[in-house]
């Protein structure tokens, strides 16, 4: 699997203890590939969804408890996939969110409203959570909810970083809904990527982008004590994912949410902030000082 396509997901960290390394890598495999199925190359949208219909019925076989054919062109991703659903008692329910939210991102570029957002987030982000705590043998309700809200943070945090290159690829992940209450639509995304610079609708922009940073920091800190419940190093590993989140968050409302001349990324010092940060015992706070 490319490590390029790492998304604040723990792929063989070494930060995870040797015995989950492989299932997570399984998990991995799976999400990473049926992702790329549903955003990369040059498929029609019927071809991506089709293919989608195969992983589909893949997750349904083990569901009835039938063994992968040995002779489907993904049997790469469902023979292993199938040993750590079997070894671990994962829920299948996560894998089919999954599939679930890829098959809309073929279909779906635009949300109404951000109950149809977090829907979507619900489907694309969360499962991940849900089925690492379900390795770790932690999945009381109290800690999927933490989970739940930690990989909401860190999706919405991409979306609000990512606005300019999802703007190429035809995706608006700002809803409708919020960009109208600010007198904004998709023409002053698409004129601040074409001209990176555009005065005049700033103010209306960086209002709507901090309820929106508010709204995601919100989420990241209530999850934010989950690291406390899960034992190692995979507790402080969850917390720099959160504290990389809030950090983001910091870059965007530093650069007034100017994410059309420049994506706001981390650097070297910034980790190194963040795992002295993850050491302490008060983590939360995140301005740099």
């Amino acid at each position: 699997m490319s490590i390029e396509h790492y998304e604040n997901f723990p792929v063989a960290s070494v930060l995870l203890p040797r015995r989950l390394r492989r299932p997570v890598v399984d998990i991995y495999r799976f999400a990473r590939s049926a992702d790329d199925i549903a955003d990369e190359g040059d498929l029609s949208a019927g071809e991506r969804l089709a293919l989608l219909d195969q992983f589909q019925a893949g997750i349904e076989q083990l569901q009835y408890h039938q063994p992968p054919m040995l002779d489907d062109p993904h049997s790469h991703i469902f023979v292993p996939l199938a040993a750590t659903i079997r070894d671990f008692q994962l829920p299948l329910k996560p894998f089919l969110d999954l599939l679930s939210a890829f098959r809309q991102d073929v279909t779906t570029q635009r949300y109404a409203d951000m109950a149809a957002l977090l829907d979507y987030s619900s489907r694309s982000a969360n499962p991940v959570g849900r089925l690492m705590l379900h390795l770790y043998q932690a999945h009381e309700p109290e800690l999927l909810d933490m989970a739940d809200a930690i990989c909401t943070g860190l999706q919405l945090v991409n979306f609000w970083q990512d606005v300019a290159m999802d703007w190429h690829k035809n995706r608006v992940y700002i809803p409708q809904e919020l960009l109208q209450q600010h007198d904004l639509d998709d023409g002053y995304i698409e004129a601040r990527c074409l001209l990176q610079r555009q005065p005049g609708a700033d103010d209306r922009w960086q209002e709507m982008m901090q309820l929106l940073a508010t709204d995601a920091r919100q989420r990241l800190q209530s999850g934010m004590p989950l690291a406390a419940h899960l034992p190692g190093r995979i507790g402080l590993e969850l917390k720099l994912m959160v504290l990389g989140g809030l950090r983001i968050l910091e870059r965007l409302e530093a650069v007034r949410f100017d994410v059309f001349s420049r994506r706001p990324t981390l650097a070297r010092l910034d980790w190194l902030r963040l795992i002295a940060r993850g050491l302490s015992r008060s983590p939360l706070s995140t301005s740099a000082s």
